[in-house]
């Protein structure tokens, strides 16, 4: 039996953050429980060049019995069953589809499907969706999908300068009205809180600025739903992260129903407390974008329709 599931990178020869991992034991357990005598599991560690080595020893100790990691799929075909439960990367077509092999939803694939889908439908209201980070195709989609029934929608980051120049939708977007501005990336940048439009030619605008912030705050604790995605500075400058945590402890204290996705957004929850404030930390950001931008997980189309 094959799982595809999406595990932690490895740092320094160690289990980085085993947040992932843990998510993945349930659908594993259940697999056990169910008589599976041997599960290989296909590891989606990314492009970062990660060991399978200590992931699998840690696997191991978590869950005893014969459990195998690997970070091919070119063996799928010798398997009798895949379960995908990694939503991270059914954005893109599935590696088994060519074996013919029966594959089925993990119990994490199915959670990540029941929580982010009620969000395309009726929600309790105030309904408010904070979008930061980059600007691109997918995440615009997904503006245009949930914008359209939203109360709020707050933009920050990059996607933030690209909506100034143009609103693309049929609804008003709430963009910053101050930033943190800097002269330049360096350590030692000069950095002044100031109104956008006061910018000095050649300076950055590294992050949303305090009335920004406060502004944001206040809208997110009238919500009952919101939707994050995206961290709110413009760059990864050290100096420009106070309005992604702002967002972040905004977020952790309403009293809503919070989905969040990518990891900008879950680690900013998650450093405020382990447990991260949300009712749900979507793994795969943008798996999330095209579900809901109205579109297809081409991952998906092995999966029999329950």
């Amino acid at each position: 039996m094959l799982v595809s599931s999406d595990l932690d990178p490895v740092v320094h020869g160690v289990v980085a953050d085993e947040t992932k991992l843990l998510a993945a034991l349930p659908t594993l357990q259940l697999l056990q429980l169910e008589g599976a005598a041997s599960i290989t599991v296909y590891a989606n560690l990314g492009d970062r060049g990660s060991s399978l080595g200590p992931v699998e020893a840690r696997l191991r100790e978590l869950l005893p019995g014969a459990v195998t990691v690997a970070e091919s799929a070119h063996f799928a075909a010798r398997t009798d069953l895949v379960v995908e439960d990694a939503f991270a990367v059914v954005h893109r077509a599935s590696p088994f589809a060519a074996t013919g092999v029966p594959a089925y939803a993990g119990l994490l694939l199915e959670q990540e499907l029941e929580h982010l889908g009620p969000l395309l439908g009726p929600v309790e209201r105030p309904f408010v969706v904070v979008a930061g980070g980059a600007s691109g195709e997918a995440k615009l989609r997904m503006l245009a999908q949930l914008g359209a029934h939203a109360d709020s929608v707050l933009v920050g980051g990059r996607l933030a300068d690209r909506l100034r120049v143009a609103n693309p939708f049929p609804f008003p977007v709430e963009l910053p009205v101050d930033v943190l501005g800097a002269d330049s990336l360096v350590e030692n940048a000069r950095v002044d809180a100031m109104v956008v439009t006061s910018l000095p030619y050649g300076w950055l605008g590294l992050d949303i600025g305090p009335t920004t912030r406060r502004r944001f705050a206040e809208v997110i604790a009238g919500a009952r739903t919101i939707f994050w995605v995206g961290a709110l500075e413009a760059y990864g400058a050290p100096r420009s992260e106070s309005g992604t945590k702002a967002i972040a402890r905004a977020v952790a204290d309403a009293h809503a129903y919070t989905v969040v996705a990518g990891d900008d957004a879950s680690c900013a929850l998650r450093d405020l407390s382990p447990d991260g404030h949300a009712s749900w930390s979507c793994a795969g950001e943008e798996s999330a974008l095209l579900l809901l931008g109205g579109r297809d997980l081409p991952g998906l189309a092995l999966i029999p329709t329950r």
